[in-house]
């Protein structure tokens, strides 16, 4: 995919944004899935796991889509 800026009506975005938006999306269905199993349960402080894993699936998203 490459890390080239797009252009949108004169603003420049760059692709970062997109792999921002996918780790969310990501981490969100990821949530739900910890919440449906017991695996929740153990999770000891929540705000600050949701923040671990987001940052391990925005890296995890930026090293699989990111240029090499």
């Amino acid at each position: 995919m490459g890390l080239r800026e797009w252009s949108l009506g004169g603003v420049l975005l760059s692709p970062f944004l997109i792999y921002v938006v996918l780790a969310l999306v990501l981490t969100g269905a990821l949530r739900m899935l910890l919440r449906a199993t017991p695996l929740g349960r153990w999770i000891w402080h929540e705000a600050l796991f949701d923040v671990a894993l987001y940052v391990c699936v925005l890296t995890l998203v930026t090293v699989v889509l990111g240029p090499l």
